[in-house]
């Protein structure tokens, strides 16, 4: 009769058995005649499939004087005394009452006509029918709403431009404390925050959570362009021909890196000799190269091995030594266990107009001398670094090497297909936020995808590898993963610093083994204590540029006295300042004496009886009087480096 379907959530209806023929309850009871109708009162209505002032035409058209709309043939009550017809939509809408289960101690009745308003169930204007609760009046959803399916595949709405392997579950609310037990989840499409009111559809098991409008709506070229985030399936959008040397992140391994990729030539190391000896200034001795994996049978080198617990790294790059080629000092026979990758060797004596510092070239420095022991902080990665660095003396400027040659564009897995460009931290990016970490892009460089609004900070897109292997894992590397994974269905937790994880951050993961890492917990192979994660929270090692195991020696005295290394727990805290050790950089020596704090850098002192009181008294006046430790040394000439 009224020619719209029948839904769930219609109390009853009326089906014929015999043939496909249904009609809604409050139609199939309709009077022959109305009396007194609320929208027409005073007068008589005859129900009629036909308008009466057609005289029996069905081509006649008429308009409904309720909702003004234009019909043909269609039921209707007319009003002789009047000439004119209510179709039976309007008729019968106050007795169209559903039963929502996004409302479920109220009826929910139909509003009469089409009118503009927002909905509670999407939050979204829309030109059209609503339904409204007879008692909370001010809730009120979009018939389009109302009618949705309690479990859909996003891939079906959206053209595949987003897919996930289970149905999506519809969920009436998403309150604000299950939105922060889950890490506070963004729409997987939109990229934008939740309302705790507003409906969304969600699968759980997999941390899958969209907006109810993003999740069934098909995605329109034109309308894209508004959307803050364009998060689903990507075209590449450049040519392979036109960006030949392009860098491809995220790295393979571990043992690639940056500059591997621009500085290293196979052709190169197979014209040199095994053994050939290299004058290097970053060094006080000759270095010989090691090219081939015979050439390594009368040396003793283990090379970086998580599995082992070997720990081997470049002293100009501070990045793991997986394999040759590498120059290695010559003296090792001497307890000089100075390495070098082949391509760290070969980075140019200076760095002209960097964008960073256009005033004045960076000069190659084997070591920031002015700063205690050589650890510096590299403005643009924000990292601390004791390897190579270019700098500026004049103005006391410094950048890591790796930060020396940051490419223009690059291509990443996180966002395939298009081009993410190098971008300068501004107060315009406050509300940008790097996919890695989800921390503001105001405050350091990154990578973008300005069609889709996608961010990436440098030392993310280049720091972190696609794949990494852990002792914690003993049967399968673990992957990089840029979202939750599929049918998890328990808590992540860290394997290494044993605090929660957050899947919207990047992190490392096995899923045939379920074991998870913080992407800056990862690197930790040695000690589980160095973890760093719960006082930095960022996706990046605080002290991945930073090599440990340098040793202070007191001149006459036979023993080492002391070695670099960072802070954990059990170092406790600063004797002077009282602040804890634990994620800062400590210098245990062989019998304790007390622990001082200076710089950013932990020293927990220990001294040999005969010198403990000169070692004492250095130690305090460097602290106390704020003399550098390379004046302390020329000027006391007791403490050295090595």
């Amino acid at each position: 009769m009224c020619k719209e379907q029948i839904y769930s959530f219609h109390s009853c209806y009326y089906e014929c058995k015999s043939c496909d023929y249904s009609l809604h309850k409050f139609c199939a009871e309709l009077p022959k005649i109305q009396n007194n109708h609320p929208l027409h009162p005073g007068h008589n209505l005859t129900l009629s499939e036909l308008d009466l002032r057609a005289k029996f035409s069905f081509e006649y058209e008429w308009m409904c004087h309720v909702c003004k709309f234009n019909w043909k043939s269609f039921f209707n009550y007319f009003c002789e005394t009047c000439n004119s017809s209510m179709d039976i939509i309007c008729a019968t809408i106050s007795q169209q009452k559903i039963n929502h289960p996004s409302h479920p101690d109220h009826q929910l009745q139909r509003m009469f006509g089409r009118i503009v308003s927002t909905c509670d169930a999407c939050g979204e204007k829309h030109d059209g029918h609503f339904f409204q609760c007879i008692i909370c009046p001010r809730y009120r959803i979009h018939v389009d709403c109302a009618l949705l399916p309690a479990k859909l595949l996003i891939q079906h709405r959206t053209n595949e431009t987003f897919t996930h392997s289970h149905p999506l579950t519809l969920a009436y609310s998403f309150s604000f404390s299950e939105q922060r037990a889950r890490f506070t989840p963004l729409c997987r499409v939109c990229g934008g925050a939740f309302n705790e009111h507003l409906w969304i559809y969600k699968c759980d098991k997999c941390r899958y959570y969209v907006h109810v409008h993003c999740a069934t709506s098909k995605r329109d070229a034109f309308m894209s362009i508004l959307q803050k985030t364009s998060l689903g399936k990507t075209f590449k959008n450049y040519k392979d021909d036109e960006h030949p040397n392009l860098l491809h992140c995220p790295f393979s391994d571990e043992g690639d890196n940056l500059l591997k990729h621009l500085f290293f030539n196979q052709k190169d190391v197979i014209v040199k000799h095994d053994g050939e000896i290299l004058n290097h200034p970053s060094h006080q001795h000759p270095l010989n190269l090691f090219d081939t994996q015979t050439s390594l049978a009368n040396e003793v080198v283990s090379f970086h091995d998580p599995m082992k617990k070997i720990q081997l790294l470049c002293d100009g790059c501070v990045k793991p030594i997986t394999t040759v080629p590498f120059y290695k000092c010559s003296q090792s026979n001497q307890h000089c266990d100075f390495i070098l990758h082949e391509w760290c060797a070969k980075l140019p004596f200076e760095v002209k107009e960097y964008v960073g510092h256009p005033e004045h070239n960076l000069e190659f420095l084997p070591k920031v001398s002015s700063k205690f022991f050589g650890v510096f902080k590299c403005p643009i990665c924000e990292l601390h670094s004791n390897g190579f660095a270019y700098g500026c003396t004049r103005c006391d400027y410094y950048i890591c090497i790796n930060c020396a040659f940051i490419p223009e564009k690059i291509t990443h897995e996180a966002h395939p297909g298009h081009l993410l460009s190098i971008t300068n931290p501004s107060a315009k990016l406050r509300g940008r936020y790097c996919r890695a970490c989800k921390f503001s892009m105001s405050w350091l460089p990154g990578f973008s995808c300005p069609s889709c609004h996608i961010y990436i900070h440098v030392r993310c897109a280049l720091l972190l590898p696609k794949v990494i292997r852990h002792k914690y894992d003993k049967h399968h590397p673990l992957s990089l993963r840029y979202e939750p994974a599929e049918n998890h269905i328990s808590e992540y937790f860290c394997d290494i610093c044993e605090d929660e994880l957050n899947p919207f951050r990047w992190f490392y993961h096995c899923s045939t083994c379920d074991h998870s890492m913080h992407a800056a917990c990862a690197p930790l192979i040695l000690q589980c204590e160095q973890a760093t994660y719960f006082n930095y929270n960022m996706s990046v090692f605080k002290f991945l540029n930073v090599k440990f195991g340098r040793t202070v020696e007191i001149k006459g005295h036979l023993h080492h006295l002391a070695a670099f290394v960072q802070g954990i727990e059990s170092h406790g805290s600063c004797i002077e300042c009282r602040r804890r050790l634990q994620w800062n950089t400590a210098h245990p020596f062989v019998t304790k004496v007390f622990i001082i704090y200076w710089w950013n850098v932990a020293l927990d002192v220990y001294s040999w009886p005969d010198v403990v009181n000169d070692g004492v008294m250095i130690y305090r006046a460097m602290i106390f009087r704020d003399i550098k430790l390379t004046d302390a040394i020329e000027n006391v000439g007791t403490v050295a480096l090595i």
